[in-house]
């Protein structure tokens, strides 16, 4: 009898990690646009202190809803099945270390045409491990660096605090603990001094070992918005929520991510107008704004087509080809300003031919398989 309770429970544990909400589904497609948006500055034609507010602020939840996405889907059952179910865990790591070499090819030769192309061993190691070899490429790296990181933070055998209404008895081990409290401590840490080597960064110039340490470490990595400052916090939030018994009351999120985008639009505002940020990827508003409009996101019921998913990454990985590619377009039409020097018609632009090659390659990937409403 025991045995069968045991199996009943592992069953709804599984489908309870398999269950997917549309609204977390739907809002990567709007991050994938909020991405396209910091990369191009679509208001900046008409007021750049709006642009700024919106695309710098407010859309800087894109990056971190997809490492939190990361953290629930893929870490969270890892982690609550007493690490056991490794399959998956791995077959993540493999399948977007080759989706990140395979990428890395084929931007090859717009890395060459941009000039930026690594030099040495060192430059490579430093453009593979962190930077990436073009611009958005950084993610990657990121991601997988930062899921290592927390695999061993809350690897198995591991004591730590439990951590309220986030411990479970999880299969294989009913009594496993997960460390979260340390690893609270670790990532939240981690975060902070990656915050002021990014938007924070004016605030510690002029102190000497301080700013040298930064320099040290913008030596191995051009920003601190990398897989061991940036993502490991949000990849670990992202499976705290997934841990949790009970999500916070929708009243509760809906007031604390109201109050969390004002304090994130006030703090953007006003570093950037104390002229500190070195890059504008972190932000202290952002654990809370991110905490809080996950949850929201997961209370959205129902079923989103799966071309928001597959769509989402196609988008992030084709959009910066497809801006070479209209600019160039432009300037040999002499139209750069209307399709360039216009950043909101660049920005539709991109878009619109992004989302249609990303509808297209999802189409040939997959045959000629339609995606009805309500496809899982």
């Amino acid at each position: 009898m025991r045995n069968g309770n045991r199996e009943a429970c592992m069953s709804s544990e599984r489908k309870m990690c398999s269950v997917r909400s549309a609204g977390i589904d739907y809002f990567r497609m709007a991050a994938a646009f909020m991405v396209i948006a910091i990369h191009i500055a679509p208001f900046s034609y008409w007021n750049r202190d709006l642009d700024f507010l919106l695309t710098y602020c407010l859309f800087r939840v894109a990056v971190p809803f997809f490492f939190m996405t990361t953290g629930y889907f893929v870490l969270a059952p890892y982690v609550k099945s007493g690490f056991r179910r490794k399959r998956s865990f791995y077959k993540f790591m493999v399948k977007n270390t080759a989706l990140y070499l395979a990428v890395t090819a084929l931007y090859l030769p717009l890395t060459i045409y941009s000039g930026n192309l690594p030099q040495g061993f060192f430059g490579w190691m430093k453009g593979l491990l962190f930077d990436g070899t073009f611009y958005h490429l950084w993610y990657f790296p990121a991601v997988l660096v930062g899921c290592l990181l927390e695999a061993a933070l809350l690897g198995p055998g591991r004591r730590g605090l439990r951590f309220g209404d986030l411990t479970g008895k999880y299969e294989g081990n009913q009594n496993f603990r997960i460390t979260l409290g340390t690893a609270v401590v670790i990532t939240v840490i981690a975060y902070i001094i990656g915050l002021f080597g990014d938007s924070y960064y004016g605030a510690i110039q002029g102190i000497g070992w301080m700013e040298a340490a930064y320099q040290g470490i913008f030596q191995i990595s051009s920003y601190t918005r990398n897989g061991i400052f940036f993502a490991p916090v949000f990849l670990l939030l992202g499976t705290g929520i997934a841990c949790m018994e009970r999500m916070r009351p929708k009243r509760v999120c809906v007031w604390g991510l109201a109050l969390s985008a004002l304090l994130l639009v006030g703090e953007g505002f006003l570093t950037y107008s104390l002229k500190w940020q070195r890059h504008n990827s972190m932000y202290f508003s952002l654990l809370p704004t991110m905490f809080f409009l996950f949850q929201l996101l997961l209370m959205v019921p129902g079923k989103a087509p799966a071309f928001t998913r597959k769509g989402s990454l196609v988008l992030y990985v084709l959009h910066p080809a497809v801006i070479v590619v209209l600019r160039g377009l432009a300037k040999g039409l002499g139209l750069t300003k209307v399709l360039v020097d216009n950043t909101f018609v660049q920005y539709v632009s991109v878009c619109g031919v992004s989302l249609l090659g990303a509808f297209l390659f999802v189409r040939l990937k997959d045959g000629v398989k339609v995606y009805p409403k309500g496809t899982p």
